[in-house]
């Protein structure tokens, strides 16, 4: 059962609410999706055993808050995943998984081992792709027993009305979700785009729903 990887390293956490958390990240190849703002296009990876995989995490020293799988989309790998997430739940670390929320029978076989859930929603305006509304529910159910924030990258082409189908999908699922607001990190213009995502947090508030605007700041502190 290998798994293909790209890179293990340990740094601190640059996106959404556990920002400058310290973590191990595990970046896995591949992905399901090909969205237009996506700044993680790596071209090689390494073949790991989940054992062996788990050895190398032991390697480094403790202190750690979790253990990141990122990707690319670590759920397209399930059983390889879920064979690690196993290994570290009872050595007593915590798995934290980064997701594009696109694929919940895969997460169905991981759910039991997910401790913390950083989901991105997929806006067909930022993505450039087909909407994924029914995936994203479908998730957000199965993981009603997880600790989940949800990330949504906001573009200069970003539209208000797919910021409503996302306050919708909260509504839906009946439980309150923090919403984190991104800002595209290529985006030419940064100014408007911070003025579109007050905007869109304005929305949000006067819906009841929570969100925060959080950008990339791994990127401009030059960390990983």
């Amino acid at each position: 059962m290998g798994g293909k990887i790209v890179e293990v390293f340990d740094s601190v956490q640059g996106e959404g609410i556990y920002l400058g958390v310290r973590q191990l990240f595990v970046r896995f190849y591949g992905c399901n999706l090909h969205c237009r703002y996506c700044d993680t296009k790596p071209d090689s990876y390494l073949e790991y055993e989940p054992e062996e995989l788990f050895l190398e995490l032991q390697l480094y020293p403790k202190g750690y808050h979790s253990v990141s799988f990122t990707g690319g989309e670590p759920l397209i790998q399930h059983d390889f995943l879920k064979s690690v997430m196993r290994l570290n739940r009872m050595a007593g670390m915590v798995n934290y998984l980064e997701t594009n929320g696109t694929l919940p029978d895969a997460y169905e076989k991981v759910q039991h081992f997910v401790d913390i859930i950083s989901m991105d929603i997929k806006l067909p305006s930022s993505t450039g792709q087909q909407d994924f509304w029914k995936e994203h529910k479908r998730f957000l159910a199965l993981a009603d027993n997880k600790e989940v924030f949800l990330k949504a990258v906001v573009c200069e082409g970003t539209l208000e009305t797919d910021l409503l189908k996302i306050i919708d999908l909260l509504k839906s699922v009946n439980r309150s979700h923090t919403l984190v607001l991104q800002a595209d990190s290529s985006a030419a213009s940064a100014g408007k785009i911070g003025e579109k995502m007050e905007k869109f947090k304005a929305v949000c508030a006067a819906k009841d729903i929570i969100a925060c605007v959080i950008p990339q700041v791994h990127k401009s502190a030059g960390v990983r």
